[in-house]
């Protein structure tokens, strides 16, 4: 993945609501027709990074099952990022569509 992406995915995957870690792998993977897959050496590390920089949190949790889990969901500053994030990969996409048509 690109630098940068899965921080994206991460984000976008929780605007939908809080998530445990393999959830949101498993998340981003059907959503992606499990064209991407994101293991959990880099899921976790980036996880931490994003909540180090206040754009998510996590809790501590009960699964279903009664599993110890932390559930992440997205800050306010998290969802304002998405919208840069976003706005950053249109023109990244944008660009590399206009160089891949043109030669």
């Amino acid at each position: 993945m690109l630098q940068g992406t899965l921080d994206l995915l991460i984000l976008k995957t929780l605007g939908a609501g809080p998530l445990h870690g393999w959830a949101i792998s498993r998340r981003i993977r059907d959503l992606s027709g499990e064209v991407l897959s994101v293991n959990q050496g880099s899921l976790y590390p980036a996880l931490y990074r994003l909540e180090e920089r206040g754009w998510i949190v996590g809790q501590d949790a009960e699964s279903p099952e009664g599993r110890r889990i932390r559930l992440y969901r997205s800050t306010a500053a998290g969802r304002r990022q998405v919208v840069r994030e976003v706005e950053t990969w249109d023109l990244y996409a944008a660009a590399m569509r206009q160089i891949i048509l043109s030669t």
